[in-house]
């Protein structure tokens, strides 16, 4: 995960004007222009990458959907709630679609969700504390093809040839270059590649 910083009191203009007009309304009442909008507006703020695996997202509904971080059989006041609203991929059996209706200890708006997992180089997400290792949990994120992905991406990264990168300015140079935002967007799995060249030079 990335930390996702939402701006104090923003959402999108279209959904305000909603919740003017239907101040008892709740979220599935939505038409389909302002959910778009609110999808629209979480990929830019996560640039463009899924709020859960990094997986990058086009914003549209092709690859992604809104996601209530604090779900909404949890928490029904926060349905409407642009700052509990992320972007999440679409696949089978992980993110939005592993999360349901179940409680996320660990979220994308905690500083921690950078440091309290981290990636092996076979592309397992490791636990540091226990809210970690539900999170995992929660959103399957050690599902076998997202490890395999992961793994692909990282050891291409690492390895040169047949051997290890070992320059350390080399490395920390790759790490600013993978966190540069470029047109709006991030680099498929960056935080993750980040994370594991981290421990790399640890």
């Amino acid at each position: 995960m990335r930390k996702i910083i939402k701006r104090l009191g923003y959402e999108p203009s279209s959904l305000t004007d909603w919740k003017t007009r239907n101040p008892n309304g709740n979220y599935k009442q939505l038409n389909s222009f302002v959910k778009k909008e609110i999808r629209l507006e979480c990929a830019k703020e996560q640039f463009y990458l899924c709020s859960y695996c990094c997986r990058s997202v086009s914003g549209t509904s092709i690859d992604c959907m809104n996601e209530h971080v604090t779900a909404r059989s949890i928490d029904q006041t926060r349905e409407l709630d642009f700052s509990n609203i992320v972007t999440s991929c679409i696949e089978e059996h992980q993110c939005d679609n592993a999360h349901g209706n179940q409680p996320l200890p660990l979220t994308p708006f905690d500083s921690e969700c950078e440091t309290d997992i981290v990636f092996k180089l076979s592309g397992e997400a490791k636990a540091c504390t226990p809210n970690a290792t539900e999170t995992i949990k929660v959103l399957n994120l050690n599902k076998a093809a997202l490890v395999e992905e992961r793994r692909e991406i990282v050891t291409t990264i690492l390895l040169d040839g047949n051997s290890a990168i070992d320059d350390r300015d080399l490395i920390q140079n790759m790490i600013l270059e993978l966190d540069k935002v470029k047109q709006g967007k991030l680099q498929p799995f960056s935080p993750v590649i980040v994370n594991v060249l981290r421990q790399w030079i640890a």
